[in-house]
């Protein structure tokens, strides 16, 4: 153990160390902000999804609202040419 202290008391393994540890947290951060862009992109993807969902519902609903009431109706419409 006191190996590593001699070692670790001269200046340039200080430095050494010093500029590992800055590497490590600078390719750390990088990492973080790379998974929270992916998480970021999938968050995204998901909403587009719901929103396209939720427009197909909502033109089904008005399609369904405009449906004859009975049959009678459908028959109407049908000579009509309205259908």
């Amino acid at each position: 153990m006191g190996w590593i202290t001699a070692i670790l008391a001269s200046g340039p393994a200080r430095n050494a160390l010093g500029l590992f540890l800055a590497a490590t947290t600078i390719a750390l951060f990088l990492l973080n902000l790379r998974r929270a862009g992916e998480r970021t992109g999938r968050l995204a993807e998901r909403l587009q999804t719901s929103e396209t969902t939720h427009d197909v519902q909502r033109r089904m609903l008005e399609a369904a609202s405009r449906r004859p009431p009975d049959r009678g109706a459908l028959v109407e419409r049908l000579r009509d040419g309205r259908f």
